[in-house]
């Protein structure tokens, strides 16, 4: 390969994805670039002292990978690509973190479910370009101090789960989609493709890539909280008729809005429910945030569904029915863990 002009990279939230991502990196490039971590608690001092550990789906060991940790990100310099391994309602807390590790021609990748909070700008479908959505970015934070113009959006289809401190595990071999806001195939997106498979990552780019957002999140706009409210895996939901039910008309509505917004998706509900009923017994990510403790992913997956409906002027019923259940549960469960 010739030689990138990505040298640094930092993954900032090596959870599950991050982690993933982090691990081949590191062990798949090995001195052509250095990759760093930002991570937090018992994960971080497991990746301290004994590396990352990445167990690939079907593999019999583990890859293991030692890189920089910190929880700091002030303690790293800036960096030539951040990729974001963190949660919609986790970025704004981040954002000045994330900031300190730029440099005028860093670009940030940013591996979201749901309806980012950039969505709107270079946007040529919506007749909204440039729209700001206050719930996805409190005050403007995201958008002022880090800047939609370094945005590469990223589409994930990769089940990880981290399994104990310092070790992920893979559940199929996924794939990525990147894409520029604007759909330009330009040098950046290019030189990051490429590291990226060079890496072992199963990477595509889209020049319509809020069609990709919006065809992912017909699955997790009905899943994951789904999920949240029954402790169900995927498997269970979709063997349960009337549950599998909510999730066509919630993979309907989702549809709706995004065709709303002129997005493209070329799979049906019915197809998309077929498929579904091929997963496996999975735990979507709500369902692990929820046995952990941890706050909830809600708005980017279903609070912004609703709202852009009213936008739009779109009815979604169920969708509200359950951001509402949800948005109770992920409050008595922070209730719960104080």
């Amino acid at each position: 390969m010739a030689s990138s002009p990505l040298k640094t990279i930092c993954i900032y939230g090596a959870g599950a994805l991050g982690g993933a991502i982090a691990a081949k990196l590191a062990t798949g490039l090995g001195e052509q670039v250095t990759v760093s971590v930002v991570a937090r608690g018992a994960h971080l001092e497991a990746i301290r002292a004994q590396g990352l550990r990445l167990w690939e789906a079907g593999a019999d060991r583990p890859l293991v990978a030692r890189m920089t940790a910190t929880d700091n990100a002030a303690e790293l310099p800036p960096q030539d690509l951040v990729i974001t391994g963190l949660k919609g309602h986790q970025l704004t807390a981040a954002a000045p973190g994330i900031a300190g590790l730029l440099h005028s021609g860093t670009r940030v990748a940013m591996i979201l479910n749901g309806v980012p909070w950039w969505y709107f700008h270079r946007d040529r479908q919506s007749g909204h370009a440039e729209r700001q959505i206050e719930e996805l970015d409190p005050n403007g934070e995201l958008w002022r101090r880090i800047g939609p113009e370094r945005v590469i959006g990223c589409v994930a289809y990769q089940g990880a789960e981290v399994i104990n401190p310092g070790e992920v595990e893979l559940s199929n071999n996924g794939r990525f989609i990147l894409g520029e806001p604007s759909g330009e195939n330009s040098v950046d997106i290019e030189a990051i493709a490429t590291l990226l498979r060079e890496a072992g990552v199963n990477i595509s780019i889209s020049p319509r890539i809020r069609d990709e957002i919006w065809s992912k999140l017909m699955g997790n706009a009905a899943f994951n909280p789904i999920s949240a409210l029954t402790r169900a895996l995927m498997s269970d939901i979709m063997q349960n008729p009337a549950l599998a039910a909510m999730v066509g008309d919630v993979m309907n509505e989702v549809k709706a809005v995004a065709e709303s917004l002129g997005a493209r998706i070329a799979i049906s509900v019915e197809e998309r429910l077929e498929r579904s009923r091929q997963i496996g017994p999975v735990r979507t990510s709500t369902l692990q945030d929820l046995l952990a403790g941890k706050p909830l992913e809600i708005t980017p997956l279903v609070g912004a569904v609703v709202s852009l409906a009213k936008l739009t002027g779109i009815s979604t019923p169920t969708s509200a029915t359950i951001l509402a259940l949800v948005t109770q549960l992920d409050r008595e469960n922070m209730r719960a863990a104080e």
